[in-house]
């Protein structure tokens, strides 16, 4: 953090503007980075030799500029990038709306592993309950940012080998595609929701974030689902847009 003495009364520059231009300075210098959290309020007061009040001033300022995101009762943290994101209008796989929009993907495995499915899960996927699925569950990021929680369900019988693949690059769209069950649509429902504490810990995000979660079964040529998958979408990292048109 950068020095007390770097803000001096005797400038023509009010402090809370020199206090803004050196945060700014921290975290465009990398010293600060993105989703870090700042020194508390009567640190930082210290360090910059200057009142709450101005302090406060700054930081607010940093705030309505988007660079700065304030946490009730946990303080201030470096806001995170918001690269504009929206779903597309036809199905495609989380790897390939990030290639389409020139982003990189990756996962982070929680957990990938071999199961029965419950009666609900079986109703869904049109399988007797007990049967063998494969269960993955995904921190999604797109250039690095984490964007979602997915958690997917698929038969076992339709993928081939699934514990050998890689599911930090590679897709699960992909891996049905290769065994001939590929989806062809999906039925989705989103609603809104609130992180527990565990998807927020996942996501790197406050308890009680709002969240966009959506439901979605995919279905492949011939109609019977091929997986079930819940993402919940960190709120202000991803946003849905649609068309709707009026009936004649």
């Amino acid at each position: 953090m950068a020095s007390s003495s770097a803000i001096r009364a005797d400038y023509p520059e009010p402090l809370w503007l020199q206090a803004v231009n050196l945060l700014m300075a921290e975290i465009q210098e990398g010293r600060l980075t993105e989703g870090s959290r700042l020194p508390p309020e009567r640190e930082l007061c210290a360090q910059l030799n200057i009142s709450r009040v101005t302090l406060r001033k700054a930081l607010n300022h940093l705030v309505e500029q988007r660079v700065l995101s304030p946490s009730h009762g946990r303080g201030w943290y470096v806001a995170l990038a918001e690269p504009v994101k929206e779903w597309p209008h036809h199905l495609e796989s989380f790897s390939e709306t990030a290639a389409r929009m020139g982003l990189q993907a990756t996962s982070v495995v929680v957990r990938a592993e071999s199961d029965t499915a419950s009666i609900d899960e079986a109703e869904s996927l049109v399988i007797a309950p007990g049967r063998p699925v494969f269960r993955i569950d995904r921190i999604r990021m797109l250039d690095g940012v984490p964007i979602a929680l997915d958690r997917s369900i698929v038969p076992l019988s339709l993928l081939s080998e699934p514990a050998e693949v890689d599911f930090t690059e590679d897709s699960l769209y992909r891996q049905l595609q290769l065994t001939g069950h590929g989806p062809e649509r999906a039925d989705s429902i989103v609603e809104a929701g609130a992180a527990d504490e565990s998807t927020a810990a996942l996501l790197g995000i406050e308890a009680g974030r709002p969240l966009l979660v959506m439901h979605q079964t995919a279905y492949g040529s011939d109609g019977r689902p091929v997986s079930m998958s819940t993402i919940a979408y960190v709120g202000d990292r991803y946003r849905l847009r649609t068309a709707f048109t009026r009936a004649h």
